[in-house]
């Protein structure tokens, strides 16, 4: 349990830091393994309700969720961007709260549970960061899909996972989620198009020299 949560925090926090927009999909699918390797060391008994469980972190948020949001990124036709800016500041901010994400669960709870929540604390208030310090919609729906890869990872916390019911209705938000989201920022940009004509409309009407 403490692994697969180590693993999760690693997939959440350095792609922020050192990756790149075309390489979320791939962590987002990392983080799935990790969820799932979690599931399975906090509720681990094989029975009916393992098996959906694992068809839908697998399958919807290992798989179907980076597809769609591989094509949607590479369908922009974007420089690759950094997922949070090169700024010594902001590093040393999210720094700040990764820390005090974990300082949060280590009194109360034991030390398997703690790094969990910590990993859980951390994932949430970095992508807090990133949507408030990247304004590129592809860098702003991995932020959203991080934060609910990480209530997902909660479940492992409770001594009973989640009804079938729950997992089904998480399964569509997230799919949701990215399937709006990637419709979204594939969008052509018709304001910087409704701009461009406009200067070209004003440059046109400009009285020759």
């Amino acid at each position: 349990m403490k692994t697969a949560a180590i693993l999760f925090l690693a997939a959440a926090v350095l792609p922020v830091f050192f990756s790149k927009n075309r390489s979320a999909p791939f962590w987002l699918a990392f983080q799935a393994l990790a969820l799932a390797w979690a599931g399975l060391a906090s509720h681990g008994d094989w029975n009916g309700h393992t098996l959906p469980r694992l068809i839908e972190v697998l399958g919807v948020r290992g798989l179907i969720a980076p597809i769609l949001l591989h094509r949607a990124i590479r369908g922009r036709a974007e420089p690759n961007l950094d997922l949070m800016p090169s700024n010594l500041f902001v590093w040393a901010i999210a720094i700040t709260l990764i820390v005090l994400a974990f300082q949060f669960g280590a009194p109360a709870m034991d030390e398997r549970n703690a790094i969990t929540l910590g990993a859980i604390g951390a994932t949430v208030v970095v992508s807090l960061l990133l949507l408030a310090s990247n304004e590129s919609p592809p860098a702003q729906l991995v932020a959203v899909l991080f934060m609910e890869n990480a209530l997902a990872l909660f479940e492992s916390l409770l001594p009973e996972p989640w009804p079938l019911p729950v997992h089904a209705a998480l399964g569509i938000i997230y799919v949701a989620t990215v399937a709006v989201g990637s419709w979204l920022i594939g969008e052509p940009d018709h304001a910087g198009t409704t701009d461009a004509m406009a200067t070209a409309g004003d440059a046109a009407r400009e009285p020759r020299q």
